[in-house]
């Protein structure tokens, strides 16, 4: 057998010996979930927080290339209200340029610490520069020298040019916590689906979806259960 071969088999050995939701899983009963999808995301957020999972406010950003071809990244969360889930990237980015071509977008949640998923769909819009600007400057130091980089998905020569850039945005952060960082842009997923998934370890899983159609003008929303 091939040394690739080998490798290959190995690595098969060790993806089919996982396991998942080796604990136990809290029960969802979709006929007691509000009349929309903040509030039980709101209640499931702050459930996985409860549950130790790590990083509850990373998701997944999906957004289509020039070519409609999909590209997924992951990202934080900044906020989910009435308008919708917020996060924040440079205008001048990959995920920046995609947006403003075509300004849809779907965001996926995993909580492997109570086996659930929470997926949102929709138009995405974005916000004022004063919002953007309050976004930035209420963030880390760290993020602000990020943001202060501003050459997200551009080629890099070198990792030592990455860090000397890097080194010199985080100085110019710490001497001017203030500064601008013109091409970061908050932006808003406003949902037109959203859909809670609750693992079950018999695969009896639970998928209760939240569907709005925008073109009602009423704003309410359709709750529907959906085959795992």
């Amino acid at each position: 057998m091939t040394d690739d071969a080998t490798s290959q088999r190995s690595f098969r050995d060790l993806l089919h010996a996982q396991r998942v939701w080796d604990t136990d899983l809290p029960a969802f009963d979709p006929e007691a979930a509000p009349p929309a999808p903040l509030a039980l995301f709101h209640a499931w957020f702050a459930e996985a927080v409860a549950a130790g999972q790590p990083e509850p406010h990373a998701m997944a950003l999906a957004t289509a290339d020039a070519e409609g071809l999909p590209d997924v990244r992951t990202l934080l969360l900044h906020d989910a209200d009435e308008r919708g889930w917020h996060f924040a990237t440079h205008a001048t980015s990959a995920k920046g340029r995609q947006l403003a071509a075509r300004p849809h977008a779907a965001l996926g949640f995993y909580w492997p610490a109570q086996g659930r998923q929470v997926r949102v769909r929709g138009p995405v819009v974005r916000c004022t520069p004063a919002e953007s600007h309050a976004d930035l400057h209420a963030r880390s130091t760290g993020a602000l020298a990020a943001a202060l980089t501003g050459a997200q998905s551009a080629v890099v020569g070198s990792v030592a040019e990455l860090h000397r850039t890097a080194d010199a945005a985080w100085d110019r952060a710490v001497a001017e916590p203030d500064a601008e960082a013109p091409t970061w842009t908050r932006y808003v997923v406003e949902p037109t689906e959203v859909e809670f998934f609750q693992g079950d370890a018999r695969r009896r899983h639970i998928r209760l979806r939240y569907r709005r159609d925008v073109g009602e003008g009423n704003g309410d929303w359709t709750r529907e259960l959906l085959w795992p």
